[in-house]
């Protein structure tokens, strides 16, 4: 039984209290490590054709919420030596969960800032809300979705989007199959190939994501985020763009999540460079998200953490100076960085850990009030700091649903972004509809300016085209 199948408790007889479910390791460390100034958000955002109808779309958004009960949930009050913090499962939602701002110029902008700097309350039910941004000189809205993350992942919530917009339009949404990956190649002894030795070391703190040039605080937004201590900045900054499906040689034994991987990684590696970085390994943390994607799939947050590592010297050129580049690095170093990536990422997959590992199961034990656990957390967490991994990569892949809204029309795209809390400051959010990759880079405004991130962007999508038409060797397939 998994910590998102950990069943509900009630007691019985009159009067009696609302169901409770103790809260799983990863919810209670990201309870413990709240941060009013950053707050933990998930943002999705979907692009429709047309518009839906405000009174037909609440109903099917609350009929969902309840065809899904894990997400009606609220933080149970409790005494301050409580051992556990719990969720309470509500029958329905405590506040107005889909809202139709009305339609005023920069509502998008207005509507994401509000989606990375307002966290939906934890002791309202549900921890989420849904936003519907219309454009005013089109028939198309965009439907904003911001998540809780201490309660709920992004693909959870996209499950209850997906039944909602099959109770709205009344067109089937089950989720498509998921991708098959090419076997991995054996040698003559039948054994699989395995990844190269000399790998950093996962005790060396990795490479940080060097500072660039930070914003100037903003005014005062009544009801946003505080600001990050001597800083006068709050929340994180996002910038979103379509990009092609990245392609690749046909029989390759790498995915595009592998490739994803690797452009990542160049990024950064040329970030740092340009301003100044000694090189140091890279570790890039990646969501795996074994849950079904039907009517089944456990609502909460269900991913675990890998960190995929990068030496030092497979990021550069070979002459260990000089600009970093494709040009530099060759079609055959990465070739075989995809490669090796590969061997990694499937290693990693297939490992059986709890979510956040297993010093995280044990910090939750039950033994100690949450209010010591959670002093001690959050002072490990500071002090563990230069071991946080360089940046998170969460590919969402291809949206399983069609996100059918009727005569609202269908997904025309999708955006999600994870939360880019320093130490970390940056993360990679991909996913692809439609044949289309839609990118969301979020930063740390302590860290990074919108400028930084448009250039981030170009470095991306300048390594993401460097990982395509390779021309493969014989063990991937090719002649």
């Amino acid at each position: 039984m998994t910590a998102l199948e950990h069943p509900a408790r009630r007691a019985d007889g009159p009067g009696r209290p609302p169901r409770r479910v103790p809260f799983p390791v990863v919810d209670e460390v990201a309870r413990h490590c709240l941060q009013e100034e950053e707050p933990e958000t998930v943002h999705i955002e979907v692009h429709l054709p047309g518009t839906p109808d405000a009174e037909r779309l609440k109903a099917a958004f609350g009929e969902a919420l309840r065809r899904h009960p894990r997400i009606l949930v609220r933080e149970a009050r409790g005494p301050w030596y409580r051992r556990r913090y719990e969720w309470e499962l509500t029958d329905g939602p405590d506040v107005e969960v889909v809202t139709f701002p009305a339609p005023v110029p920069d509502a998008l902008k207005r509507a994401r800032e509000r989606a990375l700097c307002d966290a939906p309350p934890l002791h309202a039910s549900p921890p989420i809300r849904l936003e519907v941004v219309a454009d005013a000189d089109a028939a198309s809205s965009v439907l904003f979705l911001t998540i809780n993350h201490t309660a709920l992942d992004g693909p959870a919530c996209l499950r209850v989007l997906a039944t909602a917009a099959e109770l709205y339009g009344g067109r089937d949404n089950a989720p498509a199959a998921p991708p098959t990956r090419t076997p991995v190649a054996a040698d003559a002894s039948g054994t699989p190939a395995q990844g190269p030795s000399g790998l950093p070391s996962p005790w060396a703190p990795p490479a940080r994501v060097a500072h660039g040039a930070p914003e100037r605080p903003p005014a005062a937004r009544p009801g946003g985020a505080a600001p990050v201590p001597g800083t006068g900045l709050s929340g994180n900054g996002m910038l979103v763009a379509e990009l092609p499906v990245p392609r690749r040689p046909k029989g390759a034994p790498y995915t595009v999540n592998d490739q994803l991987m690797v452009a990542t990684a160049l990024m950064i590696a040329h970030w740092n460079h340009e301003h100044g970085a000694k090189p140091r390994p890279l570790r890039i943390t990646m969501p795996v998200d074994d849950r079904p994607r039907d009517m089944t799939m456990p609502i909460g947050n269900g991913t675990r953490l890998v960190e995929v590592p990068f030496g030092a010297g497979e990021l550069a050129p070979e002459d260990g100076g000089g600009r970093l580049g494709p040009d530099e690095l060759g079609p055959e170093r990465i070739h075989a960085l995809l490669r090796r990536t590969s061997d990694r990422t499937r290693a990693l997959k297939a490992l059986s850990r709890p979510q956040l590992g297993h010093g995280a199961a044990l910090l939750t034990a039950p033994v100690l009030p949450v209010t010591m656990r959670a002093a001690v957390t959050r002072g490990l967490r500071r002090a563990a700091g230069p071991w946080t991994s360089t940046t998170l990569l969460s590919n969402i892949g291809r949206v399983p649903y069609a996100l059918d809204f009727g005569d609202a029309g269908a997904a025309t795209a999708v955006w999600f972004s994870a939360p880019a809390r320093m130490p970390r400051g940056l993360t990679v959010t991909t996913a692809s509809t439609a044949g289309r990759l839609h990118l969301a880079l979020r930063w740390s405004r302590t860290l990074l300016s919108h400028g930084d991130g448009a250039h981030l962007r170009d470095l991306f999508e300048h390594y993401l085209r460097a990982t395509q038409d390779l021309h493969p060797t014989p063990e991937d397939g090719g002649s």
